[in-house]
């Protein structure tokens, strides 16, 4: 079994072709994702409405709606296998996510606009689902330097991941403002139990919510998370995200034949 072991500004996943295959994918996730402590497994599948279908799974073995991070890597690995060609769309349980390869390294997809929507779920804390069903994430701003608050800042955002006002659990995302469309952010997620380096579906919800609270009039957002720096594009009227738009480098660090 070939397995390629990948990262998206530090957010590493574990990843094979299971295209006519039948297998254990929780199993799986769990087993490869211990040996590089990696974020999350994909898998590439055959799909009757796109290029390609993605299962993703976070290293405890549990289901993921869809990934940010994950999905700009499987539109490198699809393009590298000779899945896909340089513009192509994956399936993803959350919806429809089209991909553009930039050139080697850098890929762009376009975000499932958010299916769920609230900007007072808990106290400071937005809530925002990316997709139907969707990706779920609690947003809060803090005030202080957030990466080297980290450590005391753990507890936080654990319990928030838990709360009752997130139903399906949550990726946390604290972000601190540098400056007028440029963030630091910090997230904690869901089926990882641990910060991760980068998270896409954090950014793109993170900027949904500067975008609908008029803090992103130019509808794009810089987001420096500790893996590497993300770009996010919003638009829409009326109050109505209509096009999300997540940009990044990609990397393949090493492949695994197991």
């Amino acid at each position: 079994m070939n397995v390629t072991y990948m990262n998206g500004a530090g957010n590493d996943f574990m990843v094979l072709d299971a295209r006519g295959r039948k297998l254990d994918f929780p199993r799986l996730a769990v087993k490869l994702c211990k040996i590089t402590h990696a974020d999350g497994f994909m898998a590439v599948d055959y799909s009757q409405t796109a290029d390609f279908r993605l299962h993703f799974y976070n290293a405890d073995g549990s289901r993921g709606e869809m990934c940010g991070n994950g999905a700009r890597c499987i539109c490198r690995y699809a393009f590298d296998h000779g899945i896909a060609g340089e513009t192509m769309t994956v399936e993803t349980d959350a919806g429809l996510v089209p991909g553009w390869r930039l050139d080697e390294n850098r890929y762009r997809i376009r975000l499932n606009t958010p299916g769920v929507l609230d900007l007072h779920r808990k106290e400071n804390a937005a809530y925002v689902e990316l997709g139907n069903p969707g990706v779920p994430h609690a947003v809060a701003e803090y005030r202080g330097d957030l990466w080297g608050d980290q450590e005391k800042l753990k507890e936080t955002l654990q319990a928030l991941r838990h709360d009752p006002a997130f139903p399906k659990g949550a990726n946390v995302n604290f972000f601190q403002e540098l400056a007028p469309g440029e963030i630091r952010i910090l997230t904690f997620e869901r089926g990882v139990e641990d910060y991760t380096l980068a998270c896409g579906t954090g950014c793109g919800s993170t900027a949904v919510v500067l975008w609908l609270t008029g803090r992103l009039p130019q509808g794009r957002l810089t987001a420096h998370n500790r893996g590497g720096d993300l770009s996010v594009t919003v638009s829409g009227k009326d109050g109505k995200v209509e096009r999300l738009l997540l940009e990044g480098p990609t990397q393949v660090v090493r492949e695994y034949e197991l």
